[in-house]
């Protein structure tokens, strides 16, 4: 490993706050909540799900349980990485460990596959110490393999009962859980006897719900993107000659751009969801933004910060229908495309196998966009949005009508830009005492539903507005969550995604305020995170989650 620096060995000695529940280890009872089928799509989920369906969320309360039985626990990360998944594995450790002493956690090597390919090494308490409180997924490694293969099942079975490992823990987005809960259903059906537990993790933001109320990693990852873009506009507002256009992570939601905007108050902030219900076109967006770069010429100044959220383009009524196509084109006529090595011959082609409305909107692009937007698809064949420089579109489109504006005489200013996109920067910060506290309760709550056989769940703690030992952990059935996507041309079982709510409080607060924000420079500098100091420093929740509990 590393030398570690002098913030590195003080985070490793901090304590996790446990909720009151919890700090008694596993002298816990499981309270059932009312039932809970699937709450979208329920009738195709339950014939998708007939094992692990219809369970009832469950809340950890003090009492007394019987002692258990050693257990062994194999554990998964999963998808990209977001701050606290180390202290998920330690409290799952932890928790084992309370609960009896001779139990054994082992980590799968570099995400799912390792679990079908028999990669792993049991994970002890000399070789976790280091990682505690720490950022990344280098303890064992993620990755993205899909497990949708009845082999990839019988391997997991086989690899499992060889380590007699009898629950697994797979650490998370909604795809990954989506994985966990599939898993989940098939060692039901075999009887195998191996539980599967989720966790919730995404800096995005979008797997929530009521019993969910926020992945974890967002608050870090809010919190490092909002220092950025503090630093930037303290720059705007000093030399105050550049427009700065910040693309943000979310390909999904908005829920990054909309928390970093309430905590720097940027002067325009485009969320996708408010586009998608406007039904807002491409040219409508662009004059929007060029009417405030004009207003703040008007004033004299010839400055400004911009936040988009990565996944803008996908939400534009117009380029969504666009890239449906498009997704469902290129994964019917995959080989004929690929045989195309001229781009220019393999933009034409695509393009007359599109509807004639979607195909003058193809053309009509700039070559560089229309390209990005045939790439090489995800996992799960859709466009890889974060590749799409719409932080570039915008300028080019935004220079267009402000030079027209200029010809008419109704603006005069510079429009100077610099354009940045801020992702990988947040993924793998020192998780904030929020974060280190909420993913070490995570990984706990995950062992004890692994030692009471609560399979088909994901690890959940609600009431975190309140202080961490007011905290409340339990369970909640991972089917309950379930809606029907397409992907690959066809429908697909997975988690649904959290979108931001237009009538919800964080958005009403951001909207009340836009409109000051973009005429006169209200900038807020947050500055780092902080990790020790007074409580409002300290123990700061993200706006989003305090405006959801008000």
């Amino acid at each position: 490993m590393n030398t570690p620096s002098i913030l590195h060995k003080t985070r490793n000695e901090y304590q996790p706050k446990l909720p009151r529940s919890l700090k008694n280890g596993p002298q816990v009872r499981i309270r059932e909540n009312a039932d809970a089928g699937a709450a979208y799509n329920p009738k195709d989920i339950g014939l998708l799900f007939p094992n692990t369906r219809g369970l009832p969320p469950v809340t950890f309360v003090p009492g007394d349980m019987p002692g258990y039985a050693p257990l062994n626990i194999g554990v998964i990360l999963s998808g990209g990485q977001a701050p606290g998944g180390h202290n998920v594995i330690a409290g799952i450790y932890d928790g084992l460990k309370a609960c009896h002493p001779d139990s054994k956690l082992f980590g799968f090597l570099g995400g799912p596959s390792g679990l079908t390919d028999n990669h792993y090494r049991e994970l002890d308490a000399a070789f976790i110490a280091p990682f505690r409180n720490t950022g990344g997924f280098d303890m064992i490694g993620s990755g993205r393999t899909k497990l949708e293969k009845t082999e990839q099942y019988e391997a997991a079975l086989t690899h499992c009962k060889a380590l007699d490992i009898r629950a697994l823990v797979v650490i998370g987005g909604d795809d990954s859980n989506t994985n966990a809960a599939v898993l989940a259903e098939f060692f039901k059906e075999r009887k195998a006897g191996i539980t599967v537990v989720g966790v919730p993790k995404t800096i995005d933001g979008d797997l929530k719900n009521d019993l969910i109320e926020i992945s974890f990693g967002f608050d870090t990852a809010t919190k490092v993107y909002s220092e950025l873009i503090g630093n930037i506009e303290r720059d705007a507002n000093s030399a105050k000659k550049y427009w700065h256009i910040i693309k943000l992570m979310g390909r999904s939601a908005s829920h990054i751009a909309l928390e970093c905007a309430l905590r720097t108050q940027p002067n325009h902030t485009i969320i996708s969801e408010e586009v998608a219900a406007r039904e807002q076109t491409l040219h409508e967006i662009v004059e929007d933004l060029a009417s405030v770069v004009a207003k703040r010429a008007a004033n004299g100044e010839h400055f400004g910060v911009v936040i988009i959220p990565e996944g803008l383009i996908e939400f534009i009524p117009e380029m969504k229908a666009l890239i449906s196509e498009l997704n469902d084109l290129m994964a019917k006529h995959e080989a004929e495309i690929n045989g195309i090595p001229d781009m220019g011959a393999k933009r034409e082609y695509i393009a007359g196998k599109l509807a004639p409305r979607t195909a003058e909107l193809y053309r009509s692009l700039p070559r560089q966009i229309a390209e990005q937007l045939i790439m090489e698809r995800d996992p799960h064949g859709n466009v890889q949005v974060s590749l799409i420089e719409t932080d570039k579109l915008l300028v080019y489109m935004v220079e267009d009508v402000l030079n027209d504006m200029k010809a008419r005489g109704t603006y005069k200013g510079k429009f100077k830009t610099h354009t940045h996109f801020f992702g990988y920067e947040g993924r793998c910060s020192f998780p904030s005492n929020f974060d280190a506290d909420y993913t070490y309760t995570l990984g706990y709550t995950a062992s004890l539903l692994c030692m009471n056989e609560c399979t088909g769940y994901m690890s959940s703690v609600q009431n975190l507005c309140d202080a961490a030992e007011n905290w409340i952990p339990g369970g909640v059935p991972m089917t309950r969550m379930m809606h029907l996507e397409r992907r690959h041309g066809a429908d697909k079982p997975v988690i649904k995604k959290a979108l931001v709510d237009i009538d919800g409080q964080p958005f009403k607060t951001f909207a009340a305020k836009r409109g000051t924000w973009a005429i006169e420079t209200h900038y807020i500098y947050p500055g780092p995170i902080q990790y020790y100091g007074p409580e409002a420093l300290s123990e700061m929740k993200t706006k989003t989650l305090e405006l959801e509990h008000q």
